[in-house]
């Protein structure tokens, strides 16, 4: 039986965990405002993926998040 590989999401939107309002924005602020610490201390490298993964939670949870999609009828 071949091993069948699913493809592995770095931010899963639809988890139960991200359905509360608060939780979305407060991971999308940490991860912006850790972007502008290291952004200001000089580390571009460290802003940079820390602006990536908060410009990633803008669109996951602010875009394109739909809360019933994932829910049965």
């Amino acid at each position: 039986m071949p091993l069948r590989l699913r493809p592995v999401k770095l931010l899963d939107a639809k988890h139960p965990f991200f359905r509360p309002l608060w939780r979305r924005v407060v991971i999308t602020a940490i991860c912006v405002a850790w972007a502008f610490v290291e952004l200001t201390r000089g580390a571009h490298g460290w802003a940079l993926i820390f602006g990536a993964m908060g410009a990633l939670c803008i669109y996951e949870f602010f875009v394109v998040y739909a809360p019933d999609d994932d829910r049965e009828p």
